[in-house]
Parts: structure tokens; C-alpha cells; sequence
């Protein structure tokens, strides 16, 4: 008789039929940045070689550093071959995939440039015999708009023989006025169905799993609530400081980097009430009205529900690393904080009382993005002669990255002939479960994109409903007076305030720099 936990294996998980993209043209204008060595091509090529790409889909890179066609595919042969996404590389499958990509040097901010790209399109449709244009914009938002205007005013946007459709870069602004401005040029080239905002963390499959887990299994829905819930704790945390990233770091700073979307999109899927159907205008519905919920702090609330940090030097991965005013390209007086914590509030029915507390930095001793829900302790009555004085409290961890999965700490007896109790942690782990690597979140964006799907893109009033919580925050930062940085060593969990932002009895931040060994 077993006693143990039975785990399905993975012979018997069938993998479903895997969906089909639609033939088309992906343009990628901005193709000699790093997003498309690292992330664009690895991913495409993977949904290549697993059967997901038409077989006639062509690839053309925009960019402004000169090189033709065949210098662009052994870059990206390169990039592909070494990337730790991509994970079906193999020779003869690349050699196949190659042929689909070519490659047009040029100035994006050049108007010429976009009747020279309708000309190239017209070729490669009549070539793979689509006529299907997906324009990926892969330049920071605030370098985005004369691209959006210049397929526009060549009549790109506009497609007789098939779609078009444009994905965007985040963040989507700086606040709220710019959010709004960016929106306004897309919408003047593009109908709201035809724009993909993409967030990379929605194409992650414990995200996608959020839904699942809350409204598909009957012992969780009916307790996720207020009347079950204690507080939920939502960390996204980095050891890597600004690397090559120093200028665009010093223009947006943590809150705007991770906060503004990332994080923010984590707390609407947790918090968010269920949608009438999977698809894209009930989830991201459901998701605003979370948005709508919180509502934006006061000057006073952001000095007492907020902290923010700069890391200093010190000690990550047994190495010592410099601070950030050391970094090359970074201010020796940068006021960019690295490291911010909020308490977010959502106001309705569900949720009254119970804090949202949200952390992000870079330099910290342990790389993870994770979901932390704690729920409310039971009545100690029952325990309060045994040798253990208290019960921990249920905890449901949902683990975004790496190692994604989900795992729920629970109390038991431990054995003996003594009423002793432990807590103890039932864990689920996709690979292990389903006997095969995650497929890249840009893998899920990309091929949704491609089939018309923007179930898992933001729409134009969630990112505005996101940057009216996020822009009182920075106004207020930008009128206090500066925090005495550097406030935190590299490798520590961030600034010591942090400690103070959450409060009440058996709270507190998970430990980063180690494993824990129960739920707390």
C-alpha cells in the first residue's frame, strides 16, 4: 500500500495537438539590437523546428547597422547555437530556417525607408504566397512613435489581401501623460484588435497557470479571498546589476522597469475576478477593474507604503561586484533606485484588508520571481498544550522563474508518540510533471501573435490603469528629498526599511539568501 504522494507520469500527460501559426511576414525594425539575438530569433526557430511555423513564414530584419542578408543569418546562426532558450538547435534544422531570414539596413526615422520595406514585402509575399504582416517593434517605447507614423503614412498599417498587425516593446511611456500620447499615435495607425502590447512574464506558463490553479480546482476558489487570506507577497528579485543596460536604466529606474507591468500584471492575475471565457477581452477586463481598484496613493501614503533602494558594493555568487554609481554609464550621484518595495491595496469586495506587498531589485543573493499567498492561521486551541505552541500558517508559492511551479505548505504530525507538528511542502515542478523543458515566454507571445490571439497582451486601458497607480509614486519620489544612497550591499535582500513595511503579527518578507525550510 503506498503511502506516499502518487504523481502522474509523464507517459501518460499527452501533449496536445500544437497549434499552427498563420503564414505570414514578421518584420522585425530593430533587428541589430540584443532583443532579437537573444530572445526573437531563438524563439522563432524553436517553434520552427516543433512544428508551429507555417512553412512558407519569411523573417526580414530592419536595422541600422550595415550588413546584408547572409551577415545577418551567421550572426544569428551564432546567437541561436549559444542561447540557453533555444533548445532544439541542431545544423540541418537551422540550415532550413535560415533561408527565411533576410535582412535591410537602414534608418527607421527615415520616411524613404518605409516605401523601400513596402517594395520588399510585396516581394516576399509573392514569394511565400501570403501577404500577412506582422510588424514587431524592437526599440524602446520612447524611440517607438516615428515607426509607428512611418508604416502608417506609407500605408503599411493597411493590408487589402490580408492582416496586419504590430507587437510593442514595454514599457509602453514613462507616466501616465506619455502612456497616454504613445496610445494615441498607435491608434491613429492601427484598431486597438490589430496592437500587441507584449509582456513577456504573461507568456510564462506559471502565470498562465494563475487562472487554472484559482478557477479550475474547487479547494481553492472558494477560499481566495478576504475571509482566507492574510496577505499576499509578490517578489521579483535579480542578483545581476545594470550590465550593459546603464543609459536605459538611468532613464527608468526599477519602478518603471519592473513595477509598471511586470509586477503590477502578477497582482491583477492573483487578485482578479473570473472571467465569463478565456479570451482576450474577458481576461484583460477582469484585470483593469483590479487596476481600478487600487487607488493611487497621496504623497503622505507613498512616505509611509513605499521604500526604495540603490545597491552599493559588495558580495553576489562568492564574488565582489561594484555599486551602482560605479557602473560604467551610471551618474557617481544617480538618484535611480535599483530595489523598491510598494503596499498596494485593492479596494472591492474580495480583497478589503488584506495588503498586496510587491519587491523588485537587481543584486540580490538569489534570482526568483515568485507568488507568495499566505493564508490565515487557524485557531490554536487545538495545539496549545503540545510541544508545538503554533501552527504555521498555509502558504501557496507560485514560482515564475527559474524552476517554474507551484507548492503549498501545509502543517502535519510529525511521527512519534508525541503530538509534535511540522510544516511540510508539497511541491509540482512542470519538467518534472511533464517531462519536458517550458517553452520560452516569447515562444507563447510569438505564435499568439501570429494567430490573432491577445489574450495574453496588454490593451490600452490597462496600460493607462497601470500607469495611474505608478505616476503619483514617481512624483512623489521626484519631490522628496533623495534617500541617503547607496542604502543597501550588493547580495543583501535590500534596504533594512523594507523590514518595516510589513506589519501585524506572523508577517514578514521571505529570506532571499536562503532556502527556506518551511513557509515562512
Amino acid at each position: 500500500m503506498s503511502t506516499g504522494v502518487t504523481i502522474t507520469s509523464p507517459e501518460k500527460l499527452k501533449q496536445p495537438n500544437l497549434p499552427k501559426a498563420d503564414s505570414c511576414v514578421l518584420v522585425i525594425l530593430g533587428a541589430s539590437g540584443d532583443l532579437t539575438r537573444r530572445k526573437l530569433i531563438p524563439a522563432l526557430f524553436d517553434l520552427n523546428c516543433v512544428g508551429c511555423m507555417n512553412p512558407y513564414f519569411q523573417v526580414l530584419g530592419i536595422g541600422r547597422t550595415q550588413m546584408d542578408s547572409e551577415e545577418f543569418r551567421k550572426q544569428m546562426h551564432d546567437a541561436a547555437a549559444s542561447s540557453g532558450d533555444s533548445r532544439n538547435f541542431a545544423e540541418d534544422r537551422w540550415d532550413f530556417f535560415a533561408e527565411r531570414l533576410h535582412y535591410m539596413a537602414g534608418d527607421l526615422n527615415d520616411p524613404a525607408l518605409y516605401e523601400q520595406l513596402k517594395a520588399r514585402l510585396a516581394e516576399l509575399g509573392d514569394f511565400a504566397g501570403t501577404h500577412n504582416h506582422l510588424f514587431y517593434v524592437s526599440v524602446p517605447a520612447s524611440l517607438a512613435p516615428p515607426i509607428v507614423e512611418g508604416l502608417g503614412k506609407s500605408g503599411l498599417n493597411q493590408n487589402d489581401k490580408g492582416w496586419s498587425r504590430i507587437i510593442m516593446e514595454k514599457p509602453f511611456g514613462r507616466d501616465l501623460q506619455s502612456a497616454k500620447e504613445l496610445n494615441s499615435t498607435l491608434l491613429n495607425a492601427f484598431d486597438e484588435s490589430e496592437i500587441y502590447r507584449i509582456d513577456h512574464y504573461l507568456g510564462k506558463e506559471t502565470v498562465q497557470n494563475i487562472l487554472v490553479f484559482r478557477f479550475g480546482n474547487t479547494m481553492w476558489e472558494p477560499i481566495w479571498n478576504r475571509n482566507y487570506i492574510d496577505y499576499v507577497e509578490i517578489t521579483a528579485a535579480e542578483t545581476v546589476g545594470v550590465e550593459s543596460r546603464a543609459a536605459f536604466y538611468e532613464e527608468t529606474g526599477t519602478l518603471r522597469d519592473m513595477v509598471a507591468n511586470h509586477l503590477l500584471q502578477l497582482v491583477a492575475l492573483t487578485a482578479m475576478e473570473p472571467p465569463i471565457a478565456f479570451d482576450a477581452d474577458s481576461v484583460r477586463e477582469q484585470k483593469v477593474q483590479v487596476f481600478r481598484s487600487i487607488h493611487p496613493m497621496t504623497p503622505e501614503e507613498v512616505e509611509r507604503r513605499t521604500v526604495r533602494g540603490q545597491y552599493g558594493p559588495g558580495v553576489v555568487d562568492s564574488a565582489p561586484v561594484p555599486g551602482y554609481r560605479e557602473e560604467n554609464g551610471v551618474s557617481p550621484t544617480s538618484r535611480t533606485e535599483t530595489y523598491v518595495a510598494l503596499e498596494f491595496h485593492v479596494d472591492n469586495w474580495r480583497w478589503a484588508g488584506v495588503p498586496f506587498y510587491v519587491r523588485s531589485g537587481k543584486r540580490l543573493p538569489r534570482h526568483v520571481t515568485e507568488i507568495r499567498v499566505h493564508f490565515k492561521r487557524t485557531p490554536q486551541a487545538l495545539f496549545a498544550r503540545t510541544p508545538d505552541e503554533e501552527m504555521d500558517p498555509n502558504i501557496v508559492t507560485f514560482t515564475i522563474q527559474p524552476n517554474e511551479g507551484i507548492s503549498i505548505w501545509f502543517g502535519a504530525k510529525r511521527p512519534g508518540p508525541h503530538m509534535s507538528t511540522a510544516p511540510v511542502q508539497a511541491s509540482f515542478l512542470y519538467e518534472n510533471v511533464f517531462g519536458t523543458e517550458t517553452p520560452d515566454a516569447y515562444e507563447t507571445l510569438l505564435l499568439d501573435a501570429m494567430q490573432g490571439d491577445a489574450t495574453l497582451f496588454t490593451r490600452r486601458d490597462e496600460v493607462e490603469a497601470e500607469w495611474r497607480i505608478i505616476t503619483p509614486i514617481e512624483e512623489a519620489w521626484a519631490n522628496a528629498p533623495a534617500p541617503n544612497f547607496p542604502n543597501y550591499a550588493a547580495g543583501s535582500d535590500g534596504p533594512i526599511a523594507v523590514e518595516s513595511l510589513i506589519s501585524g503579527d506572523h508577517r514578514g518578507w521571505r529570506k532571499l539568501a536562503e532556502e527556506p525550510t518551511s513557509g515562512k
